[in-house]
C-alpha cells in the first residue's frame, strides 16, 4: 500500500486562516470528486469557520474522561475504519489526553499515512520544537505542545497562510478570533505588534529554507548546473590550513548583510592516500562553521578547480569566499593558482571573493601540511616536458646563440636540466632526460657532430661520466624526494594517532563522529560499522555515515577492515594503499572501544535506574509499615472502643473518638495522596494546564486544607503582583505541601511567614519558618523522594511533600529551592514565570496558541 501524501497550512499566530484555507482546500477537493471527510476540525466558535463545516462529512470523536471532565480527541479507529481518501486533521501539534492511542496527534496523523489516507493539517511557527526557545524569549509564553521539525519537513506539501500584523489585531478586534471580553487581553499581550512581526518573519524563514530544498530537489532532477540567485548562498574553499577560520568568520559577515544567506564549507581532498590537511584542523572549522550556522563539506576530485566550481553550481552558489594564495612569489610559474582560476572560470553567475589573511605568501610548509605519497598529474607531466622538450630548446639554443661555449658547459646545462626532472616526477622521468640529453650531446657538440659516431675517446669518457652523474643525481634527488613524503606521510599518521588517543583519553563516545573522521581522513565516500552475533548471521550495520549508502556486507566494501571475529569496519568509495590500512587499524579499534563503551553506559543508566527503583520499592514498603499503618492503627482503635459493649461512652468520649477517627482519615489520605502524586510524576503523566492565575487565589486555598494550623501563617501577598502562568491545581496542591513542611518544623508559637514578591521575570513565593534550617549540602537531598531530614519522628510523613511540591512546580515551567532564612530557620523559594502586565480578563492563550 502507497504511503498517504501530507498537506501542512503553517501560519505564524492563532487567527491567521489556517483551519479556514484547509477547509477551504475540502471543498474544493470535494467538487472535483474526492472523498474527503473531517476527522478533527477546531472552530473555536469563530463564525465564518464554523460556517465551512457545513457540506462536509464530520467523523465522531472518541470522548475521554480526565481529572472528573469529558475530553474529546480524534477517533484513529473511526477514521481508519471509514478509509477516505483525504482526511482533514487540525492542531497536527496537539497533545492528545491521557488514555489515549497516542500522545500526540502528529502520531495519529502518521498512523493515517501509513494506511494510505492522505492527510490536510495545520501548525503554528511557535510549536516547531527548533523554535521553541525563540519564541518563549519574543513573546514570555512557552509553547508546551511542540512537534519535530523533521515530522513538518517530511510533509509532500508546505502552504504559508500569511496575514500582516495589521490585519490580524483587525481582525482580533472585530472579534472573528476572540469573543469580546477577551480581545482588550489580547491585544495588549500575546497579539502585540512586535510579537506578531517577529512570528511573521520566523515563520516565513523557516518555509523559505524547505522551499528551497524543494528547488535543490528540482535542479537535482533536470540537471540544471547554472546559478539560479534565488537566496545569497556562499561557499567557502578551505585548504586546512590556519587560515580557514578568518575565511568562514568573514563569510559568515557576507551572508548576514544579505536576509536568508547561508555559508557551506568545503574541503576539496584528493582520491590518493591520507588528505593533505590537518584532521585536528578541519575538526575545529567543521565546528566553527556549524557554530555560525553554515554546513560543512567534504568533496574528493584531482582537480580542485573544477571540483570547487562544481560544488558551487551543483548547490546553486551565488559568491566563493577564497584565501589569497599561500604560495611564494616564484611558485607562480607554475601556474596562476587555485584562487585566479576560479575567478577566470567562475562565469557571471558567481562573485568570487578573495579575501587576504596573515598566512599569505608563506608558502605550504611540510612541518604543518603533510602531502600525498604520489606527485600528481600536473607536476608528471612537467616533468617529461622538462627533461624531454627542455634538451631539446637547449641544444637549439647552443647551436644558434653559443656554438662555442664548450662541451664541459654543455653537459653542466643538460645535467641541470636533468636534475629539475627529478626534483618535477622522480627517478623514471630523469632517466629518461639522461639518456636523451646524452643522445644529443653526441649529434650535435661531440665530433663529428651531426653523427652518432664519436672520434675522439675523451668525449666518450665526458659522455659516459655525464650519464652516470645524471643518473646519480637524480637518484639521489628521487630518494630525498620520497624520504620527504614519507616523513610528511609518517607525520600525517602520528598526528591523527595522537588526536585518537587525545579522543580516547577524553571519553568521546560520539561513533558516528570517529566514523566522519575516518571518512574524511581517507577520503571515502561512505563508512559503516557491521557486526553480527555468530559466524553464520547476517551482518548489521551498527553506525554508517557518508552520502552513498552503506553496504550490507564487508565483502561488498572497498576497503574491509576486520575488528576481531564479529565485527568490521567497511569503507566505500575508493581502493586504500597498504601503508594507509595501518591507521585505518587504529580507527576500527577505537570504533570498537566506542561502542563498547556506548553500551556499557546503557548497561550502567539501566542498573542505576534499577538500583533506584529498588531503593523507592524498599522506602515504599517501610512507608506502608509504618507510616501508613499508624494512622490505620488510631482509627482501628477509636472504631474498636465505640463498638465495644463493655463501656459505655459518653457524649464528649464519642466526639473525641470521631475527631480521631477523621483525622487519621485524613492523615491517611494526604499520605496515599502524596504516593500517587510522586508515581505520577515519576512516570511523567503529569499534563499541567497552565492558565493566567493570581496568586491571592490560590494561596488561601491552600491553607484550607490545614485549618488547625492556618492560624499560624502569616500572608503577605500584594495585591497588585502580577498574574502567574501556572496549574492552578498543581500549584494548590504544590504550595500545601511547602507550608506543611515549614509548620512541621517550625517551633511552638513562632508563625510561618508566605510572602510574594516579583524578582526580575519572575513571581517569587518564600514560605520562611524558624526550624532549625538544613545545612548546605543538604539543601538538595530534602528535594528526594522519601527523604527526612534530621530528627524527624516517625508517623509525620513519608518524605515526600517537598518531593511532589518541585516536582509540580518544575511540571509548570517553575523552581523550588531552599535558602537560609535570616536569623535562623529555612525559606522555600517557589518560583513561577510572570504574565507581563496584569490583563483583567484572560484570553485563554495556552488554548489559542495551540489552534
Amino acid at each position: 500500500m502507497a504511503r498517504g501524501k501530507l498537506r501542512i497550512y503553517v501560519g505564524a499566530a492563532p487567527g491567521v486562516g489556517k483551519t479556514y484555507a484547509m477547509l477551504s482546500e475540502a471543498h474544493r477537493r470535494i467538487e472535483r470528486g474526492t472523498d474527503c471527510v473531517v476527522a478533527f476540525v477546531e472552530h473555536h466558535n469563530r463564525p465564518r469557520t464554523e460556517v465551512m463545516l457545513h457540506g462536509l462529512e464530520l467523523l465522531p470523536r472518541k470522548d475521554l474522561e480526565y481529572r472528573g471532565a469529558t475530553f474529546t480527541e480524534m477517533d484513529v479507529d473511526a477514521v481508519l475504519e471509514r478509509a477516505p481518501t483525504v482526511a482533514l486533521v487540525d492542531e497536527l501539534a496537539h497533545t492528545n489526553i491521557p488514555g489515549s492511542r497516542n500522545t500526540k496527534r502528529w502520531q495519529d496523523v502518521e498512523e493515517l499515512l501509513a494506511a494510505g489516507i492522505d492527510v490536510v493539517s495545520t501548525v503554528n511557527i511557535q510549536h516547531l520544537e527548533s523554535l521553541g526557545d525563540v519564541v518563549e524569549s519574543i513573546t514570555g509564553v512557552r509553547q508546551r505542545e511542540c512537534i519535530p521539525d523533521e515530522v513538518v519537513r517530511r510533509a509532500d506539501q508546505i502552504e504559508l497562510v500569511d496575514m500582516s500584523p495589521q490585519a490580524l489585531r483587525r481582525r482580533m478586534a472585530h472579534g472573528n478570533i476572540y469573543k469580546a471580553d477577551k480581545v482588550d487581553a489580547a491585544l495588549s499581550n500575546y497579539f502585540r505588534p512586535g510579537n506578531l512581526t517577529a512570528l511573521r518573519e520566523l515563520a516565513l524563514l523557516w518555509v523559505a529554507d524547505r522551499v528551497d530544498e524543494y528547488l535543490q530537489q528540482y535542479r537535482g532532477e533536470h540537471n540544471i548546473r547554472s546559478t539560479w540567485q534565488a537566496r545569497e548562498r556562499i561557499v567557502v574553499g578551505l585548504t586546512g590550513g590556519p587560515e580557514g577560520r578568518f575565511l568562514l568568520r568573514r563569510a559568515a559577515r557576507l551572508a548576514e548583510k544579505g536576509a536568508g544567506g547561508e555559508v557551506l564549507a568545503v574541503y576539496i581532498a584528493r582520491s590518493d592516500g591520507l588528505t593533505a590537511a590537518s584532521p585536528k584542523e578541519l575538526a575545529i572549522q567543521r565546528t566553527l562553521v556549524e557554530d555560525l550556522g553554515g554546513s560543512f563539506h567534504q568533496v574528493i576530485g584531482e582537480d580542485i578547480t573544477a571540483a570547487l566550481l562544481e560544488f558551487a553550481r551543483g548547490v546553486n552558489a551565488t559568491q566563493i569566499v577564497l584565501g589569497v594564495s599561500r604560495r611564494r612569489s616564484w611558485q607562480y610559474l607554475f601556474g596562476p593558482g587555485v584562487g585566479a582560476t576560479v575567478a577566470r572560470e567562475s562565469g557571471p553567475d558567481l562573485d568570487v571573493h578573495l579575501v587576504t589573511h596573515n598566512e599569505a605568501g608563506k608558502g605550504r610548509s611540510l612541518s604543518s601540511t603533510p602531502r600525498a605519497a604520489r606527485l600528481g598529474r600536473n607536476r608528471i607531466i612537467w616533468s617529461w616536458l622538462v627533461g624531454i622538450a627542455g634538451p631539446i630548446v637547449l641544444a637549439l639554443l647552443l647551436r644558434g646563440v653559443a656554438p662555442d661555449l664548450g662541451l664541459a658547459n654543455d653537459m653542466l646545462l643538460f645535467l641541470t636540466l636533468t636534475v629539475a626532472s627529478a626534483l618535477l616526477g622522480g627517478l623514471v622521468p630523469a632517466l629518461a632526460s639522461a639518456a636523451f640529453g646524452s643522445l644529443l650531446l653526441n649529434y650535435f657538440f661531440t665530433p663529428p657532430v651531426h653523427h652518432v659516431l664519436i672520434s675522439n675517446l675523451k668525449n666518450v669518457v665526458a659522455l659516459v661520466i655525464f650519464v652516470a652523474v645524471a643518473v646519480s643525481v637524480a637518484s639521489v634527488v628521487d630518494l630525498a624526494a620520497r624520504r620527504t613524503q614519507q616523513a610528511a606521510r609518517l607525520r600525517a599518521e602520528s598526528e591523527i594517532l595522537s588526536y585518537l588517543a587525545g579522543s580516547v583519553l577524553r571519553g568521546e563516545n560520539s561513533l558516528e563522529s570517529l566514523l566522519e573522521t575516518v571518512r574524511e581522513t581517507f577520503a571515502m565516500e561512505s563508512v559503516a560499522l557491521l557486526e553480527r552475533e555468530s559466524d553464520i548471521a547476517l551482518w548489521t550495520c551498527t553506525a554508517s555515515v557518508g552520502p552513498r549508502p552503506h553496504v550490507g556486507r564487508p565483502e561488498d566494501a572497498d576497503v574491509e577492515m576486520p575488528v576481531g571475529d564479529y565485527m568490521s569496519l567497511a569503507l566505500s568509495g575508493r581502493v586504500l594503499p597498504a601503508e594507509d590500512r595501518r591507521v585505518l587499524g587504529a580507527f576500527a579499534a577505537q570504533a570498537a572501544v566506542v561502542l563498547d563503551r556506548q553500551r556499557l553506559q546503557s548497561q550502567a543508566q539501566e542498573a542505576r535506574a534499577l538500583a533506584e527503583g529498588n531503593r523507592i520499592r524498599t522506602a515504599l514498603l517501610a512507608a506502608v509499615s509504618h507510616d501508613l499503618r499508624t494512622p490505620l492503627a488510631g482509627i482501628k482503635a477509636s472504631v474498636s472502643s465505640l463498638r465495644s459493649d463493655d463501656i459505655e461512652w459518653s457524649e464528649e468520649d464519642q466526639a473525641e473518638l470521631l475527631a480521631a477517627i477523621e483525622a487519621g482519615a485524613d492523615r491517611l489520605d494526604h499520605l496515599v495522596g502524596n504516593l500517587l502524586d510522586m508515581s505520577r510524576l515519576q512516570t511523567d503523566t503529569v499534563m499541567p494546564m497552565v492558565r493566567e492565575i493570581d496568586l491571592d487565589e490560590v494561596v488561601p486555598l491552600a491553607l484550607e486544607g490545614m485549618a488547625s494550623s492556618a492560624e499560624h501563617v502569616t500572608l503577605d501577598i500584594p495585591e497588585d503582583l502580577p498574574m502567574v502562568a501556572a496549574d492552578k491545581g498543581l500549584l494548590e496542591r504544590a504550595v500545601a505541601n511547602v507550608i506543611e513542611n515549614a509548620l512541621k518544623y517550625s517551633p511552638a508559637g513562632e508563625s510561618v511567614l508566605v510572602a510574594a514578591s516579583t524578582m526580575a521575570d519572575q513571581v517569587q513565593l518564600r514560605v520562611a519558618d524558624r526550624g532549625p534550617g538544613v545545612p548546605d549540602d543538604a539543601k538538595e537531598r530534602i528535594f528526594e523522594p522519601f527523604q527526612r531530614y534530621g530528627d524527624s519522628p516517625r508517623g509525620a510523613g513519608v518524605g515526600l511533600g517537598l518531593a511532589v511540591a518541585r516536582g509540580f512546580t518544575e511540571a509548570m515551567g517553575g523552581t523550588l529551592s531552599a535558602e537560609d532564612t535570616p536569623g535562623g530557620g529555612l525559606t522555600m523559594v517557589l518560583a513561577l514565570r510572570l504574565v507581563p502586565g496584569r490583563p483583567q480578563v484572560s484570553p485563554d492563550l495556552p488554548a489559542a496558541a495551540t489552534s
